[in-house]
């Protein structure tokens, strides 16, 4: 995987197996708006006229089997054509360029899924956001735990001896008690249709001086909570932010541009499962104008919370989705690479700076490639569901927009 820190087409590769799994996306049509398209031998076809949001669609009874029944027109363009097109700085404002791949859906996060995140948010916890403070705390925090904590089973026994352990000697956090206990941390990221795509740029908070990405697999959920398909997600964070305390959390997670989602949903068949998923590693890529380069990969396999277990955390009798719910399934990833200070700010490890070009991959799904910029400067999000409906209405789409229980269009 190659970045450019010109541009960020230039990495903008179809995923490897877009000739063989079933692929989903969004567009936007100039003049027109935001189109559904089904992806068919690498080619983009604009199906919106038979369902006019992903939501319907990944409601459906079989929504592999519509894709693969539903009239194919004339292709938009291909998919590399598609991703070629995604960079605002280099787009042909007149060719459709790549959404998020997901609409109405709400968009979920699960936290604290892998042991080596979790001792970084405890580490951010104790430092009260102070990235200086991190390295002496994260040394003495390892020394005093003194175990492995990605051999031990959230709500396990043996998790709740840990736990005894830990609050004798001081040690608990509430960081803890969602990755070692029985209820797992489920957090809202982003409003529905507020998620931006591959090519797109990504915003940090201006008054942030300690933030990551974090690269993720991202599940998608009908209303009924079946699992459908997956994409990738970077589920932007403020450590700073959060370290100072956890009820800032909304504002170190949902900010403007602050969750990007893509390139496209690979649905579930013959050619992908969800233990695919378990298997996959995510690889992330970040370089920088100043010429710093940060790589790493988080492991599917080694989350403490199986994915399946995760969703019905997050969808149950107790709480509904009538439009779905995208899921983010957390990373292993929180990176301590130093990087240059600025103003005197560093010693925690990574941060970013504006202009950072950020490379999510993984073979089975692809890349979601983003550049970083500040939320204040990021386009302001303007299309939410009700300039969605307006939109289908003006086109004579929303009897599509929605289904009923037997999985056919209104209208």
């Amino acid at each position: 995987m190659t970045t450019s820190s010109a541009t960020l087409s230039s990495s903008a590769a179809a995923p490897a197996e877009i000739a063989i799994g079933t692929w989903v996306g969004r567009v936007f049509l100039p003049g027109v708006g935001p189109a559904v398209v089904y992806v068919h031998n690498g080619l983009a076809h604009d199906i919106t006229a038979y369902v006019a949001t992903i939501s319907a669609l990944f409601d459906m009874a079989d929504p592999v089997a519509f894709l693969r029944a539903v009239p194919l027109g004339a292709p938009l363009a291909s998919v590399a054509e598609l991703l070629a097109n995604s960079d605002p700085a280099t787009r042909d404002s007149a060719l459709p360029w790549p959404l998020a791949p997901i609409d109405l859906q709400a968009i979920k996060a699960a936290g604290v899924t892998f042991a080596a995140s979790m001792v970084e948010r405890v580490v951010e916890e104790q430092a009260k956001g102070d990235p200086s403070a991190a390295d002496g705390i994260r040394r003495s925090l390892m020394a005093e735990i003194g175990t492995d904590l990605s051999t031990i089973v959230p709500g396990s026994d043996e998790s709740a001896r840990l736990k005894a352990l830990l609050t004798a000697r001081g040690l608990w956090s509430q960081y803890l008690e969602v990755g070692l206990g029985p209820d797992a941390e489920i957090f809202t990221k982003a409003q529905p249709l507020s998620a931006v795509g591959s090519g797109a740029e990504v915003g940090i908070h201006p008054k942030s001086h300690w933030n990551n990405p974090e690269p993720e697999i991202v599940l998608l959920v009908s209303s009924a909570g079946h699992i459908v398909g997956a994409t990738l997600g970077n589920d932007v964070n403020l450590r700073d932010f959060e370290g100072r305390s956890a009820l800032l959390l909304g504002k170190a997670k949902d900010n403007n541009a602050s969750t990007a989602i893509g390139p496209l949903v690979r649905l579930f068949d013959e050619t992908f499962s969800l233990d695919d998923v378990r298997a996959a590693d995510v690889e992330l890529r970040v370089e920088g104008l100043d010429g710093f380069v940060m790589e790493g990969v988080s492991s599917i396999s080694k989350i403490s919370r199986d994915p399946a277990d995760l969703v019905g955390q997050t969808i149950s009798r107790m709480h509904q989705y009538p439009d779905g719910f995208a899921l983010f399934l957390g990373t292993m990833f929180a990176p301590t690479k130093e990087r240059a200070k600025e103003n005197g700010v560093g010693g925690g490890g990574f941060t970013h700076k504006p202009g950072d070009i950020v490379a999510i991959h993984s073979p089975k799904l692809g890349t979601l490639i983003n550049r970083v910029t500040y939320s204040d400067v990021a386009p302001e999000w303007q299309v939410g569901a009700r300039a969605l409906f307006a939109n289908l209405a003006q086109r004579g789409l929303l009897g599509v927009a929605c289904l009923p229980e037997d999985g056919r269009a209104l209208g």
